[in-house]
């Protein structure tokens, strides 16, 4: 059994497995290290990018930043914005994106913030709204936000494969 196949320890993770194996040789053949700011995931996407052995060859570091408090302490991100916006916006990611390349020695960043629920949620953004941003070093970053159903594990595992997926595309594109 080789190390892919013992990574994957659940059927319904297979998935997410070959994904982070895609993930690791994207980055690596652009020479490219990562950084993650993530909320609503609570640092799934770097537990899977480091799940693999070498890993830090394309990841530098992960902040979870949960709180208001904890996005403005660590990531610079603003507290007028966060006023203004709230945690869960496009403008939020943003800022985490560039406050992670900022404090780290990544050459590109993703963050994401979210509703996950059960609670939570309003009519402007319901349960399941996450929104996510990818930001190469020195260029603007990207951010989108999408809707997601399902509970609490299942919106946090889809944001995590959204998340993934935004990093190829960000290298491919």
């Amino acid at each position: 059994m080789n190390l892919w196949d013992r990574l994957v320890m659940h059927k319904e993770d297979e998935e997410l497995c070959e994904l982070v194996k895609d993930v690791a040789a994207c980055l690596s053949e652009n020479e490219m290290h990562l950084t993650t700011a993530e909320s609503c995931t609570g640092g799934w996407i770097a537990k899977v990018l480091t799940d693999v052995p070498g890993s830090s060859i394309y990841f530098d570091r992960g902040f979870v930043t949960y709180s208001n408090q904890s996005k403005h302490d660590m990531l610079g991100v603003s507290e007028e914005t966060l006023l203004l916006h709230g945690a869960v916006s496009e403008a939020i990611v943003k800022e985490m994106a560039e406050g992670a390349l900022t404090k780290s020695d990544a050459s590109l960043s993703l963050a994401v913030s979210g509703i996950a629920g059960p609670t939570g949620g309003s009519e402007d953004k319901p349960i399941g709204t996450v929104c996510f941003s990818w930001m190469i070093r020195d260029d603007i970053a990207v951010a989108e936000t999408v809707q997601y159903d399902g509970d609490r594990d299942d919106i946090r595992r889809q944001a995590v494969i959204h998340s993934l997926e935004g990093i190829i595309k960000q290298l491919e594109g």
